[in-house]
């Protein structure tokens, strides 16, 4: 079962290696730092992240690949055109009216200094 999380799959980098599904992951990253000189000689494929295979293979693998099916599906259930009320309203949204005047409030000093925590501890609690 493809979906089987407990099913063994094999390493590409490493043929001897033999990771659970839900491992498998991280086992990728982790091996290729491991290993990389075997990592260099592998190419990702664009359509799936774990499927590492010789450069020189990439293009056939990309032709045979079966998540490209997914991409391709997806690609094609996609609008090719924004939904008609996206087109040209544009955003209505306005900012509400400020009575903040910050330029003047400094001019004229402020009545009421803010001071973070203006208490000593030995104030807030006398021996």
């Amino acid at each position: 079962d493809v979906l089987d999380p407990e099913r063994l799959i094999q390493c590409p980098l490493v043929k001897h290696h033999r990771i659970r599904a839900r491992r498998f992951p991280y086992h990728l990253v982790k091996c290729k730092e491991s290993n990389p000189e075997i990592a260099k000689k592998l190419a990702t494929c664009p359509f799936n992240a774990r499927h590492l295979v010789p450069q020189a293979d990439l293009s056939d693998h990309i032709m045979k690949c079966s998540d490209k099916a997914f991409m391709d599906q997806d690609v094609v259930s996609r609008p090719c055109e924004p939904p008609q009320g996206q087109l040209n309203s544009g955003s209505t949204w306005q900012a509400p009216p400020c009575d903040e005047d910050w330029e003047k409030e400094l001019l004229e000093g402020s009545e009421s200094t803010f001071v973070w925590a203006s208490l000593h501890y030995s104030e807030q609690n006398p021996p």
